[in-house]
């Protein structure tokens, strides 16, 4: 039993008054478990991804339900073969998720209509209603409801300006949104009804709920769920898989993520083991010529096979 682990997810919006310095006091507890993973404390709440040993893990959930403040806070298990993250950290932020508005959204007073996973499926296949995934553009890349609406944002603070633009697809809809944990559904959601939008419902319990509902058993979902931890990305459709990925150079069905080699671009791009190879793990010719590039680095070439590399690829995208 010792040497099963688990991944836990969560959040809880709640008034924390002396948010960093629980925030300090949180890091030293979790560290004490010997838990592993990255918790974010605000004012306005808590969000986190933990992963730890079955007992580690239980001990961590029943302290926090026997705090007040979290006592009713959902956790979202998933088994794991080890940790999920190299270290523990705690960080104070202004705000949970970051969307940096003028007058923020406080979800205790304004979001949108919770849907269950079963209510959710149903709602997707009506005619009137468009999906909007809250999530950035390579999460979505990977995998998402199958006719969602892709925003084209690369991070979270970019959606309410994106909308504003694309206003007129969405007017006189339904809206269902819906994001990985759920936690970014809360604020978004609610931004949404402040916009004037009057029919908005989001997915209660976020992409890795739907998974796991023994009734709709993640239906309708293509390709994978994009996850912030070492195993970047966590199956959903439990009746069929649909690769929705394409490499980054070929185009072809792919699944796997990785990071550009080039520190300073560290751009995620989804492509295959050759692909990679191919390309020395960069997402251009910049990239690949960078004097830091880790992928040289890691499989310490000379400058004569990186010429001999280069030479190919350029004979190969000529041909």
């Amino acid at each position: 039993m010792d040497n099963q682990y688990r991944v836990l997810l969560y959040y809880k919006y709640v008034n924390l008054p002396e948010a960093e310095e629980y925030a300090q006091e949180h890091l030293a507890f979790c560290k004490e478990l010997g838990l592993k993973g990255r918790i974010l404390i605000a004012d306005e709440g808590i969000n986190g991804t933990v992963s730890g040993t079955v007992e580690q893990t239980d001990k961590y959930m029943e302290a926090m339900k026997n705090d007040p403040r979290f006592s009713d806070m959902v956790f979202k298990i998933d088994e794991a073969e080890g940790h999920a993250f190299k270290k523990m950290h705690v960080r104070y932020r202004p705000e949970l998720v970051t969307l940096r508005l003028e007058d923020d959204i406080n979800p205790l007073k304004q979001t949108g209509n919770y849907l269950s996973p079963k209510e959710f499926y149903e709602q997707m296949q009506d005619p009137d209603t468009v999906v909007i995934d809250a999530r950035n553009d390579y999460e979505y890349d990977i995998g998402h409801f199958r006719g969602a609406v892709r925003p084209d944002i690369h991070s979270f603070r970019e959606l309410p300006q994106w909308i504003k633009e694309n206003k007129e697809k969405f007017e006189d809809k339904k809206i269902l949104t819906y994001c990985t944990g759920g936690i970014r559904c809360e604020k978004f959601s609610g931004w949404l009804k402040e916009e004037g939008f009057e029919d908005v419902s989001q997915l209660h319990g976020g992409i890795v709920t739907y998974g796991k509902d023994p009734e709709v058993q993640g239906e309708l979902w293509d390709g994978k769920c994009y996850v912030f931890d070492e195993r970047i990305s966590v199956p959903v459709n439990q009746k069929e898989h649909v690769v929705v990925g394409k490499d980054y150079f070929t185009g072809e069905p792919c699944e796997r993520y990785v990071n550009c080699a080039n520190p300073e671009c560290n751009k995620q791009i989804i492509c295959t083991e050759e692909s990679e190879h191919k390309h020395l793990r960069a997402c251009t010719h910049e990239c690949r010529v960078h004097p830091r590039n880790r992928y040289i680095k890691e499989h310490d070439l000379s400058e004569a096979e990186v010429a001999e590399r280069l030479e190919k690829l350029e004979e190969s995208s000529t041909v």
